[in-house]
């Protein structure tokens, strides 16, 4: 992983010039890393997948958040996986995280519509526990 962030600035040039709002970017062997500035999650069967370290991601916070503390605490299982982009178009679901982003739901990827085309339930119930454990910890007024 390197620290220059200049292809992930001309991805998301690209992205924005193609009307999208977020880029995939790939690693030198072809496998899904992440994206311009959020880490990506694809759920197959109920089972979520993410891109490992070795597919040289940046280690996330909210990322971390989500696969040791809020999909385990709803049951769910998160796996490090390498993943080609076809994978990631067959997906049940897709979501971004990041810390701006929190949690966020993918419709589509180039022309493919992933799931029904809006955000999943798995993707929404997970947002609904983010961000209530968020609440639960933020300072009162």
């Amino acid at each position: 992983k390197s620290l220059n962030y200049l292809n992930n600035i001309l991805a998301k040039i690209e992205a924005i010039d193609a009307n999208v709002l977020e880029a995939i970017m790939l690693n030198t062997a072809g496998y899904v890393s992440e994206c311009t500035g959020d880490n990506i999650f694809a759920i197959k069967d109920g089972v979520i997948y993410t891109p490992p370290t070795e597919a040289g991601i940046l280690h996330g916070v909210t990322r971390s958040f989500v696969m040791n503390d809020i999909a385990p605490s709803l049951g769910y299982r998160v796996e490090n996986r390498m993943m080609k982009i076809d994978e990631l178009v067959a997906a049940d679901e897709v979501f971004l995280t990041g810390t701006a982003a929190e949690i966020i739901g993918v419709s589509r990827i180039d022309e493919h519509t992933i799931g029904n085309g809006g955000v999943g339930p798995i993707t929404l119930a997970l947002s609904k526990a983010f961000r209530a454990r968020v609440a639960e910890h933020a300072p009162e007024d």
